[in-house]
């Protein structure tokens, strides 16, 4: 029977998106594995591979539909022997509604999977198949592998939404085998994304109607951070540690370093140094390097580090992980890779979704000093501003010093103050005597 393929989920926080581009047209044959659209979500454009095999029968969804919510049927796919006249009325349930006694329809959007560095698509969470009397939901490529290997689709438990056994459950069972049946998982429902509480938009546009003025529609990037970060400013109780750190003689060994590295077309920043001083500090100070998980606090080993990003509509916090383990020269290539992919909105999910830490530098725009807004689950964010030249005492004399001003905020439901303190001296520490991170 048709199968509808359904808007997929391509990251965690994901509840629509944009349907980019379709790479296929009505009439196309296509296979398990190939690419059939571009997606984009509130972060980045990914791939979308199909499931089962089959002839593209109607593509539901325009090219730059937006707001297209996860679950939501996107195309039908005809197996052979099928024709357009087959397809009938499509409708989709929601993601809690039980499958019902009609043909079956609908074949499992898979989210993404990441192959050598580009976002492809990844399994959804397992579930067991749905049964009602003596139904089994399985896609038609599914059912014919079964019937061809001799095997009892009854026997398997399929990995698809809603327990829809697909190719791949087939492949990896074997003949008389039945593994234990779970459950069915029920998505959590996803809550809808509440405006800022204040005045409603039509009062707001009422207040200008006399001026010239033009509106701006709010993308998925925009919508998700004035989101996050209300929520956050909202619910984390932020309390601001300051520093400033004398940078003199981490520009000596940055000069340095760069003349040596030049040949390996590498160069150093400032960031890159900070980057690597809040890893280590991390490992110092090992209860700041932990995260709010609502009914506990979960804390790291490794020192994943999140760096702000602006892009343009927005910005990303790529994740350095294992920040702690590698040399300066690595964390800049890695950052630089990341920073351009963030830009072209080409990363994958897992390269900025989580992490403990996170730095923000503004310092290159000229501003001396800022209080950033901590990106949860995040314990703590470190605001950097630029360095400059300023009059210190030393010795009873005054000098001049490369001076840069920092600020922690700081999560007081993960870090209490003291813990706070030990955290940022230590970054001040690493900054100060640059060499310890060499070793």
């Amino acid at each position: 029977m048709p199968t509808e393929i359904l808007m997929p989920a391509l990251s965690p926080t994901m509840e629509e998106g944009t349907l980019a581009k379709w790479l296929v047209k009505e009439g196309d044959e296509v296979k398990s594995g190939d690419i059939i659209a571009e997606i984009e979500t509130d972060k980045a454009t990914m791939e979308f591979e199909a499931v089962d095999e089959g002839k593209i029968g109607k593509i539901l969804v325009d090219e730059g539909s937006a707001g297209v919510k996860v679950n939501t049927p996107i195309a039908v796919l005809l197996e052979e022997g099928e024709s357009a006249d087959d397809i009938g009325e499509i409708s989709s349930p929601g993601p809690e509604a039980p499958e019902q006694d009609a043909p079956e329809k609908r074949a499992p959007a898979e989210a993404p999977k990441e192959v050598e560095g580009q976002a492809r698509t990844a399994k959804a969470p397992s579930a067991a198949p749905s049964d009602k009397g003596d139904r089994i939901f399985a896609s038609p490529l599914a059912r014919r592998i079964a019937a061809e290997k001799g095997i009892e689709l009854s026997a398997i438990s399929g990995s698809g939404p809603r327990g829809r056994i697909v190719k791949s459950d087939v492949e990896n069972a074997k003949p008389g085998t039945a593994p234990a049946r779970t459950e069915p998982a029920k998505p959590a429902a996803a809550a809808p994304a509440e405006a800022p509480k204040g005045a409603s938009a039509d009062a707001v546009a009422r207040i200008y109607a006399d001026r010239e003025t033009e509106e701006v529609t709010l993308d998925g990037m925009r919508r998700t951070i004035a989101q996050r970060l209300g929520e956050a400013k909202q619910t984390i109780p932020h309390f601001y540690l300051r520093r400033s750190a004398k940078l003199d003689e981490l520009m000596k060994l940055r000069a340095t370093l760069n003349k040596q590295l030049e040949g390996r077309g590498v160069k150093l920043s400032v960031n890159d140094f900070v980057i690597k001083a809040s890893a280590l500090a991390l490992q110092q100070v090992p209860d700041a390097n932990a995260v709010w998980a609502g009914d506990r606090i979960i804390k790291l080993k490794p020192s994943d580090v999140a760096v702000a990003v602006a892009v343009e509509g927005g910005l990303f916090t790529p994740v350095l992980k294992d920040a702690e383990a590698k040399t300066l020269s690595k964390l800049s290539t890695e950052m630089k890779d990341l920073a351009g992919r963030a830009k072209n909105r080409k990363l994958a999910p897992h390269e900025y979704l989580g992490g403990s830490f996170a730095v923000s530098n503004l310092g290159m725009f000229g501003i001396e000093n800022f209080d950033a807004v901590i990106n949860p689950p995040h314990g703590a964010i470190l605001a950097v501003g630029a360095g400059i030249k300023t009059p210190v005492v030393e010795n009873d004399e005054i000098v001049i010093r490369n001076v840069m001003s920092m600020t922690l905020s700081v999560d007081h439901r993960v870090i209490d103050g003291a813990l706070g303190a030990q955290l940022l001296n230590a970054i001040v520490d690493h900054l100060e005597n640059p060499m310890g991170m060499l070793a």
